[in-house]
């Protein structure tokens, strides 16, 4: 079907589908400046207000296991208007709220509400592409979603220096609205005549029962869901590791959280441009090693004298290498998935993601925040295990159905 879909439309679905992606990103990134400031306002802990970021993944992982079988039958533009609408009211009350546990409970019906973005635009994309076209529209797409972490922190930042935390969800408030109103008006239906059966409830969930039965795609999507382990536990304990231990200032921390959300567009792009002999799993394999590496500086560092530097530079080799895997490993599961069950397939995807991202977040958090030292262990392991994991999946991919451009 790709080849129907014109240059223009391309790049136009490449970039409103990153923003229809990108509702992890805007509802963590774009506060993360401003956690400190909300840990005084709500007299919390420091754990207890990670638990936000807790929550909204869990809702996010979640509503993608919903919403992405229930697409595969009735198609993408409905639940898309219906999440983003939610998503846009969860916004607007979290700005009124003062009690940090009423916060913490809009905050996971927020992530079960933007869930819808990010199954759904991978959902789009495999309806549309296969093969290495499809790898190439995800590293695009991951690209453009990629430009979120760099964007939202600044806009954080640039926010909180004129107005109180509050403004932040004002403007998610107004995403929200403007992301109903695209669909509405530029996305049609990509979802295939011929698969959209009548819904019941046994059809709606079989394809999702499926997919947990597909030994290597599981295995990916793990593999997947580790790295993203890696990413959240930096996504969680940065701010109070950098503004708090290294005492950097709020735009000091943003700049360095662009620099590294530029570290994964890199990441996202590279796939991409690699040449067709390149394969998928070879890729996947070196972004796993790279983070590995990257791992073992940062637990290397913790027996020298603390410096901001030599935590600085294995951050942003994690995150280009969390890039690089992002990119590939899914693609590699959405191919393995198949195009009927593309919501389902992208449901198992964002559960693992976000599942064991909201197992990671809290941990640095509960480890203590006086020291980057379980910032760097909680990294090491994740990248330990995502490395061992991939490689039981390319010893089982002979007697299975491999997939690789």
């Amino acid at each position: 079907m790709n080849e129907k879909i014109s240059t223009v439309r391309k790049w136009w679905l490449v970039f409103f589908m990153g923003v229809v992606s990108a509702t992890g990103p805007l509802s963590m990134d774009m506060y993360l400046p401003g956690l400190p400031e909300m840990q005084r306002a709500f007299h919390s802990s420091a754990s207890t207000l990670q638990l936000s970021i807790t929550f909204c993944l869990i809702g996010l992982a979640v509503g993608q296991l919903i919403v992405g079988p229930i697409s595969d039958r009735i198609g993408r533009r409905v639940p898309l208007v219906v999440g983003f609408g939610l998503y846009a009211v969860t916004s607007l009350m979290l700005i009124f709220t003062t009690n940090i546990y009423l916060f913490i409970g809009i905050r996971l019906i927020q992530g079960l509400a933007g869930s819808t973005g990010q199954v759904l635009s991978r959902a789009v994309a495999r309806d549309l592409f296969n093969g290495h076209e499809l790898t190439k529209f995800y590293a695009m797409l991951m690209a453009v979603n990629g430009a979120f972490p760099i964007i939202a922190p600044i806009i954080g930042g640039a926010l909180l220096s004129i107005v109180q935390w509050q403004g932040i969800f004002v403007l998610l408030f107004v995403i929200g609205i403007l992301v109903m109103v695209g669909v509405l008006c530029t996305l049609p239906e990509t979802l295939k005549v011929t698969n959209n059966e009548v819904l019941t409830l046994g059809q709606t969930f079989k394809g999702l029962g499926a997919m947990f039965g597909k030994r290597q795609f599981i295995l990916i999507a793990l593999t997947q869901g580790l790295i993203f382990g890696a990413l959240f536990s930096y996504i969680s304990a940065s701010s109070f590791v950098f503004q708090t231990y290294f005492h950097m200032t709020v735009g000091q921390f943003s700049l360095l959280y662009a620099i590294n959300g530029l570290g994964i567009i890199l990441g996202n792009n590279l796939p991409g441009y690699l040449p067709e002999q390149i394969k998928d799993s070879d890729i996947l394999n070196g972004g796993l090693i790279g983070g590995m590496f990257a791992g073992v500086l940062l637990v290397g560092s913790l027996l020298l004298r603390p410096m901001a530097i030599l935590v600085i530079i294995p951050l942003f080799i994690v995150v280009f290498c969390v890039g690089v895997v992002n990119t590939v490993a899914t693609s590699m599961a959405m191919s393995l998935g198949g195009r009927t069950n593309a919501g389902a397939a992208s449901a198992v995807l964002g559960l693992l993601m976000n599942i064991i991202g909201a197992l990671a977040s809290p941990l640095a958090g509960i480890m203590g925040t006086q020291s980057y030292a379980p910032l760097a262990w909680l990294i090491f392991g994740f990248e330990f295990l995502g490395l061992i994991l991939f490689q039981l999946t390319r010893f089982g991919a002979k007697s299975s159905n491999y997939v690789d451009r």
